[in-house]
């Protein structure tokens, strides 16, 4: 096997498909990259077993094909202390790989590709469905920071894809906050759903940022395939019924706040500096358009309000939220105004934004309250 690849190339399709690989691996042979040429094509694999992710280079020289398995952590560290500049790569029949540049080379030991664990295979009938990459990363944007770390009810440690004929729809929970996205254009014909986990979905966040094209989804019951161009994400799904989200979305909410994001923003950070580090409780009391956050530490006696103005439709009300739940999600918004929509507070709470640059584009968020006491 022998090919000259460019040592900046190589670096960055390493880097983004280097997360998938574990620190606590199981099997040794997971702690590197599968590299094989095939034609002029250089494909890149790393795994974990769970999840599998695939880059593939063009290269211009290739004077032998072949497959071999290098140490991940040994590679990367070494091309990052490369400006940009031609390598070649020669790997002998003992798997021993030696990587020479124009005043230097390198040599490390390699492990035989057919150690290396294969990707599941979807059947042929797997259920598609195609994404725009930037519809794709604004759901997982929207949701995956609502995900649970739950090992008692793994189906909350991922983001539900609820495709149906009115509209795909990304759900994600943690039983105290819910993040809702759904696209009105993307539809389907036959329902289908799936529970993507979190670490492909953060995999997958992270590398559409830098792509500008379509998503390829596949997916059976137990695996989905992510492609998109130069790369393919495998993972396996989280098995279980996800729960009836659209049943705990309350739809009858007397009260309603109009505010401006960034203000409300500002003032439950602000105020959450006060609270108690134990609950994180802040007070929001709305009457009169106005809102007062409050919060206070008895065990310190430390107490802080700050009022803010906003428009106001409904009766007088207190409720009680965990500021750092509310400080996510609406931080998590990009619209200027939000909706507050509140019935009791005993009762979630929703927060809509206002503003919506695609017609296409709903988002919700809900917010379980906290018992504000006497």
């Amino acid at each position: 096997m022998k090919f000259i690849v460019s040592s900046t190339d190589l670096l960055s399709h390493l880097q983004s498909i280097g997360r998938v690989i574990s620190s606590k691996n199981t099997m040794q042979i997971l702690d590197n990259f599968l590299f094989r040429i095939e034609g002029n094509i250089l494909t890149i694999t790393a795994s974990d077993l769970e999840t599998t992710m695939e880059t593939s280079l063009h290269l211009d020289t290739v004077e032998k094909e072949g497959a071999v398995a290098i140490t991940a952590r040994l590679l990367t560290d070494f091309l990052k202390e490369f400006p940009e500049q031609p390598l070649s790569f020669t790997v002998d029949s003992n798997h021993a790989v030696e990587i020479t540049w124009d005043n230097g080379k390198f040599n490390i030991p390699g492990a035989p590709a057919d150690d290396y664990p294969t990707k599941p295979a979807l059947p042929v009938v797997a259920t598609q469905v195609s994404f725009p990459t930037e519809v794709l990363l604004e759901g997982l944007n929207r949701t995956l920071f609502a995900t649970a770390d739950d090992e008692l009810r793994p189906v909350m440690n991922g983001i539900y894809f609820d495709l149906q004929e009115t509209g795909a729809t990304l759900v994600a929970s943690d039983s105290h906050k819910l993040m809702y996205y759904k696209r009105t254009d993307i539809v389907r014909d036959d329902a289908a759903s799936f529970i993507l986990p979190k670490k492909p979905a953060a995999l997958l966040k992270s590398s559409l940022a830098k792509i500008n094209d379509t998503v390829t989804l596949a997916f059976d019951d137990k695996n989905a395939v992510f492609t998109f161009p130069g790369y393919s994400l495998t993972c396996r799904l989280v098995e279980g019924n996800y729960p009836a989200y659209r049943s705990v979305i309350p739809s009858n909410n007397e009260n309603k706040v109009l505010i401006d994001r960034v203000e409300i923003l500002s003032a439950v950070r602000r105020v959450s500096v006060g609270a108690n580090q134990a609950s994180n409780l802040i007070k929001l009391k709305v009457a009169d358009n106005r809102i007062v956050v409050s919060a206070q530490d008895l065990d310190f006696s430390v107490m802080i309000d700050q009022e803010v103005n906003c428009r106001f439709d409904g009766h007088e009300i207190e409720i009680g939220f965990k500021s750092t739940f509310l400080s996510e999600i609406l931080a998590n918004l990009s619209s200027t105004n939000v909706s507050l929509e509140l019935s009791d507070p005993s009762r979630a709470g929703l927060i809509l934004p206002v503003e919506s640059e695609d017609e296409h584009e709903e988002t919700l968020a809900l917010l379980m309250p906290m018992t504000i006491g006497v």
